[in-house]
């Protein structure tokens, strides 16, 4: 192997572990944040807001090196479609990263008002993200597309928990106009944890046009 194919595939891990950590703050924001609804913590929502930034600023720096890696490394089109599915995974984390910005916003709206329900299912959506997250990145490091696809198939579960709460929560919209405005707030919420599922379906498409060449549409 040549010298320079070596600095290149060390240059190609690199960005694999930076994409990786990347998608470990995300997935930590998006915890941080409904733990900080949970909690009505709004020290912790603050924290996470703030958090965004860094979020942000990695995404930036990643994509400027994958254009550097571009221009100046010629790669092969095995290489070139790796680099370009790490430009769009760094841009789905980052979205992660403003969804669980959004989510601490709420939380501190919600902070000084009591609970309108126990916390249940918003919990467990933002687990399914995680595990989600984890795995979907875990394709993308292991070039694994069987994962991938098994990743984005839990989309389904995260689909019935949202419509589960929206038709709880428009129960107790119904049930008093006064609720309205806190049920709304958790149906946000749950909105942008739905989101985040379907922004790690789309880095599971990714892996599988990394690894095959071919565009495959996961819709379960």
């Amino acid at each position: 192997m040549s010298k320079a194919r070596e600095t290149f595939d060390q240059k190609l891990k690199d960005l694999r572990d930076n994409i990786l950590h990347l998608g470990e703050i995300a997935e930590a924001a998006v915890g941080l944040a409904v733990q900080a609804l949970k909690d009505q913590d709004e020290e912790l929502a603050r924290q996470v807001i703030a958090g965004d930034e860094e979020i942000n600023d990695e995404r930036y720096d990643l994509e400027e090196e994958c254009l550097r890696l571009i221009a100046t490394q010629q790669p092969t089109a095995g290489d070139l479609r790796a680099i370009v599915a790490a430009i769009h995974i760094v841009t789905e984390l980052e979205r992660m990263g403003d969804y669980a910005s959004g989510i601490a916003e709420l939380a501190i709206r919600l902070a000084d008002k009591p609970h309108l329900k126990p916390l249940i299912d918003i919990p467990r959506m933002t687990k399914i993200d995680q595990e989600m997250i984890r795995a979907s990145l875990e394709a993308y490091f292991k070039k694994d597309p069987d994962l991938a696809i098994e990743t984005a198939k839990r989309d389904a579960e995260i689909d019935q928990l949202y419509d589960q709460i929206y038709r709880e929560l428009l129960t107790y919209m119904l049930e008093d106009p006064k609720n309205i405005a806190r049920a709304t707030h958790l149906l946000w919420v749950a909105h942008k944890l739905e989101r985040i599922a379907d922004r790690v379906t789309n880095i599971c498409e990714r892996v599988i046009f990394m690894t095959t060449g071919e565009f495959q549409e996961l819709s379960f």
